[in-house]
């Protein structure tokens, strides 16, 4: 007799106000897609939201969903026990908090289930107590706000991380890589193959390929020493370095430096060392609660004063502005969605 196909996994997709939608759908379609080309259903999901009410998406889409995280913890002791539980969020995850949601993550994780996230979604999971100590990624432009409200987390500009139990990635289409590496695991190369030549992808990805894109593309800048300046810079923003300490480790002069920035830039490197300093502090100021004058230290001011002079001469405003305007937008943005 022979036997009959098994479920492979149940995951449970939690979907937090303001979700990104491309992750999201990467992921489901990934897997309605493995199902497909098995010919069964290996894999089932779940939508799931807080209250058990549809959830509305940054994209203005609303989903309906399938349970409430009342449903899903008693879900844990029956027969509808899932595999995995993926947390689904986007912009705004910083305002985001609820304490049933993190003793729902605590729990599942403690009862030996996988848990995860999809774009910003780590913020929820370390917000839950999941993530210290753990490797994890999150969407780049979240990554200063995160690594500076979780520095327990051991956080990485990748596209996924797989850490134990722990399942995270940085959102777009990493969340097709991070599920055919999940599929790869299940059922092998051959499955993962059938499926990238259905959704029109060329290749999987290595868990550890770059977000952004790469400085000479993203810049459209070709001079080889521009570009390990400017990477220097970028991994020197709390701590700026002198143009001396540049000079040396590119073996260039203080002058040579300034006609090349000059040439390729359009500013001197000082000004451009500036702007990228400040517009990592914008991301923080958007993205977290520290104080004013700790942004400033993050990003390597010396003093509140200096930072504020040197924000409004880029962004027309002061920082306090920039923070009371996003608070703002996203009081508008709730209010015309309840609407």
């Amino acid at each position: 007799m022979s036997r009959q196909p098994t479920v492979k996994r149940t995951l449970v997709f939690f979907l937090v106000p303001d979700f990104t939608m491309l992750p999201f759908a990467a992921a489901v379609e990934t897997l309605r897609i493995a199902n497909r080309m098995l010919g069964y259903t290996a894999y089932n999901w779940r939508l799931c939201s807080a209250d058990g009410e549809r959830v509305c998406s940054s994209a203005g889409i609303a989903v309906e969903v399938n349970s409430s995280v009342a449903d899903e913890r008693k879900n844990l002791g029956g027969e509808s026990r899932p595999n995995m539980v993926l947390v689904c969020s986007g912009i705004d995850v910083e305002q985001y908090g609820n304490k049933t949601v993190n003793a729902w993550l605590r729990e599942t994780y403690n009862r030996g289930i996988a848990v995860g996230s999809l774009c910003t979604g780590a913020h929820v999971l370390a917000q839950a107590g999941l993530l210290n100590g753990k490797r994890c990624a999150i969407h780049w432009e979240n990554l200063p706000g995160f690594s500076e409200a979780f520095p327990q987390a051991e956080v990485y500009a990748d596209l996924y991380e797989v850490d134990g139990n722990i399942y995270t990635c940085a959102g777009g289409t990493a969340s097709l890589d991070m599920m055919l590496n999940l599929i790869g695991q299940d059922f092998g190369e051959n499955l993962v193959n059938r499926i990238c030549e259905q959704q029109l992808t060329d290749r999987v990805r290595n868990p550890h390929d770059r977000q952004r894109l790469p400085l000479r593309a993203r810049l459209g800048v070709q001079n080889t020493k521009v570009l390990s300046i400017i990477e220097l810079m970028e991994n020197n923003l709390s701590e700026p370095l002198s143009l001396v300490e540049i000079a040396d480790d590119a073996d260039l002069s203080r002058r040579q430096i300034e006609r090349l920035f000059r040439q390729e830039m359009g500013r001197s490197p000082a000004r451009y060392y500036l702007e990228i300093r400040l517009d990592r502090a914008r991301h923080l100021l958007v993205q977290s609660s520290m104080p004013v004058v700790e942004v400033a230290v993050a990003c390597g001011f010396v003093s509140a004063s200096h930072f504020s002079k040197c924000y409004r001469e880029v962004y027309n405003r002061s920082p306090q502005q920039e923070r009371a305007e996003r608070k703002l937008t996203i009081a508008s943005s709730r209010t015309s969605v309840a609407a």
